[in-house]
């Protein structure tokens, strides 16, 4: 694949110069797009400027080694090639994902939902547990997390959390995670010391912004009602929580950790437009479904994806038989390792 660097130094060029308008710099969200836009292009083309200086690195030391006479300096000039090579075929293939991403969704920001399943307080300190990993995941990324909406119980987990994950390339880090992650572990609760198995679910969808999809408001019934804490109690007596039903798709969101109804409102339309999205996206993703599930899952959250054994301290995913141990470094966010994985199990479908 060639890249015309001129086009890409134009393009560079004429972002830079958006970016300095006044109607840009004090709009938020255009100037979040078209600064992702920006870092985009300029990754690329900084790494097609490395392919075409490595291209002709290797091409001199070619020449060089047709001239040379000592043996040892044509050994070393050599293996210098091999390496050069070696570093060229993979640059090639980075550049190949960047300026062709196989899911155009790659680079979107996410709206990830995290859900205690089966097992009681112990389920929603794991559904916690996952949360605080891909918090400290986004955060070695330079990601933002901002939460949308969350329910937390009592002994400090949470029965439901949703946010918002912002930056580069986020999507295709985390798409390979939704689905059920189960656990097996002794439970801070559990006096006799026996290990107890229970689950989370959690949901990544690729954020829709409001010119992806049209969402008439005449499909949309909105209920407002008093926001409520642990237990259920109520926490204020205004009508600040937001109840959103997409009824076409029966679709229902609802929103209360702000104070005011409009910005659940905008909060819950957030999360709306995601779940519609991401509802068409599996509709037209269907018929490629088997072939996915046999790799890497098809991404519903009703499949077990994942256990995290903490008396072996083992993590296994099940999609693609990988086994791997030290369960703390992993939930502290070094999740890397898993996510090429999948990755490579994903490029065999393709």
């Amino acid at each position: 694949m060639k890249i015309d660097l001129t086009e890409l130094k134009q393009k560079i060029g004429e972002l830079e110069t958006e970016m300095q308008k006044s109607e840009v710099v004090s709009n938020a969200n255009k100037m979040s797009k078209l600064g992702k836009e920006y870092n985009a292009t300029r990754e690329i083309f900084e790494l097609a400027e490395t392919v075409e200086k490595t291209e002709k690195d290797i091409d001199n030391l070619q020449t060089s080694v047709g001239s040379e006479t000592d043996d040892e300096m044509i050994a070393l000039t050599q293996e210098e090639i091999t390496a050069l090579e070696k570093r060229l075929l993979e640059d090639k293939e980075k550049l190949e994902d960047l300026a062709n991403p196989a899911d155009p969704n790659d680079k979107r920001d996410i709206i990830l939902e995290i859900r205690a399943g089966t097992g009681g307080d112990e389920s929603a300190l794991f559904a916690s547990d996952l949360f605080r990993m891909y918090t400290r995941f986004a955060e070695t990324n330079d990601w933002k997390i901002n939460i949308l909406s969350s329910n937390r119980t009592e002994i400090g987990g949470f029965k439901e959390i949703i946010a918002e994950v912002t930056g580069d390339n986020v999507y295709k880090h985390f798409k390979f995670e939704s689905g059920v992650h189960r656990v097996q572990r002794v439970p801070e609760t559990e006096k006799a010391g026996r290990v107890h198995t229970s689950a989370a679910t959690v949901a990544v969808m690729p954020e829709a912004e409001e010119v992806d999809l049209e969402i008439k408001t005449n499909d949309l019934r909105v209920d407002t009602f008093c926001a409520s804490g642990n237990g259920g109690q109520s926490v204020n007596t205004t009508y600040s929580a937001v109840r959103i039903t997409h009824i076409p798709t029966n679709t229902v969101v609802s929103c209360q950790d702000e104070k005011s109804q409009t910005q659940n409102k905008l909060k819950a339309m957030q999360i709306l437009r995601s779940r519609i999205l991401a509802k068409l996206e599996d509709e037209k993703n269907a018929k490629n479904a088997a072939t996915r599930k046999s790799q890497i899952g098809t991404g519903d959250r009703s499949e077990k994806i994942r256990t995290y054994n903490f008396p072996q301290d083992r993590l296994t995913d099940h999609r693609i038989k990988l086994t791997l141990h030290n369960l703390d470094k992993i939930l502290g966010g070094d999740l890397m390792p898993i996510i090429k994985e999948l990755w490579q199990a994903a490029k065999k479908t393709e």
